[in-house]
């Protein structure tokens, strides 16, 4: 039984673990950026700013079905707070604010579209482990 057991054979050099499991390392990374990322509609709140340069909540309420008032301002505070997302308020009467991608936003896009043609790669299988 234990030759079946090759992880364990495997020499890793310590630091090649640390690049993916310290706490600086990969894993953590990209576990925050999931974190960025997860909620009902986050994402489809970044694929309309990345379609449209900005865009104004009543907007976002149009075209994406389903979603409440309430959920769409905590997403876009959060990604806001995250560094994804700007809000601009141009301080009139009545009040208007719109939304854009930041740099970081931007940047996340190809990340995400890369992702999307993954799954396209590889398609869902029905029980699959």
């Amino acid at each position: 039984m234990n030759e079946a057991i090759t992880h364990l054979k495997v020499p890793v050099k310590r630091e090649q673990r640390d690049v993916c499991l310290g706490p600086n390392g990969s894993f953590e990374h990209v576990t925050r950026v999931l974190r960025m990322i997860s909620g009902r509609w986050k994402l489809p709140i970044l694929f309309r700013l990345f379609a449209e340069t900005s865009m104004r909540s009543s907007q976002f309420m149009r075209d994406i079905p389903d979603i409440s008032q309430k959920m769409l301002t905590q997403h876009l505070r959060e990604l806001e707070n995250d560094g994804l997302v700007a809000r601009h308020d141009f301080d009139e009467q009545p009040p208007r604010v719109e939304y854009g991608l930041t740099n970081s936003g931007r940047g996340l896009m190809p990340v995400l579209m890369s992702v999307r043609e993954f799954s396209r790669h590889h398609p869902e299988t029905s029980g699959s482990p």
